[in-house]
């Protein structure tokens, strides 16, 4: 059987994408997928400033409930965080073959330490944490052809009927949010992609 395709809309200031990022390697460890890494950045995918200024006590108050649930630390991150630069790098972690290092130690960083992972400071120490080149990575969160992807990503989401992040998409089907994987899980065993 080939492997089924998972694609995944992340961006790297939602706080659901932290809890994503706690929860949801068992599609790719316990199925045949491919996982379609789509990253976007700046507000692409989450609620603009003024909703989000509306949102936050209960997105936090919400957050806070799952990261119990989970055994998770929460430290926010300062305000003004901008996820593009980490987005972008996270496009060079992939090529590297350590994506998922790099969201787990990204997310951890921002919300369980509560940095500013656009920091130079912060995109390098992520980096060397998980072994990859500190110079290299802080270009690619720079780079003009991965900014243009993330752009790219957020049109095709758009297209895809994706509304928010996390949101993961299986052939038709759009599984949006963090406390979605179990369907997607539900829905890859349904498929018959279990590992054997």
């Amino acid at each position: 059987m080939d492997n089924i395709d998972v694609k995944v809309y992340f961006n790297f200031r939602s706080p659901y994408c932290y809890l994503a990022s706690k929860t949801m390697w068992s599609i790719v460890d316990d199925f045949n997928v491919n996982l379609l890494w789509r990253p976007v950045g700046g507000w692409d995918l989450r609620s603009p400033p003024d909703r989000a200024k509306t949102k936050l006590p209960i997105a936090r108050q919400d957050m806070a409930r799952y990261a119990r649930r989970l055994g998770i630390p929460v430290t926010p991150p300062p305000m003004e965080t901008e996820p593009t630069p980490a987005g972008a790098a996270s496009l060079y972690a992939e090529q590297q073959g350590c994506l998922r290092q790099y969201i787990v130690e990204m997310m951890r960083a921002e919300w369980a330490e509560g940095r500013n992972i656009a920091d130079e400071e912060v995109l390098r120490d992520v980096a060397t944490r998980i072994g990859l080149d500190a110079d290299a990575t802080l270009a690619a969160s720079r780079d003009s052809a991965h900014l243009a992807t993330l752009a790219a990503n957020a049109k095709q989401a758009e297209q895809d009927g994706a509304i928010g992040v996390p949101t993961f998409i299986i052939g038709e089907e759009i599984f949006w949010g963090q406390d979605r994987i179990e369907f997607v899980i539900e829905k890859l065993t349904e498929l018959r992609a279990a590992r054997r």
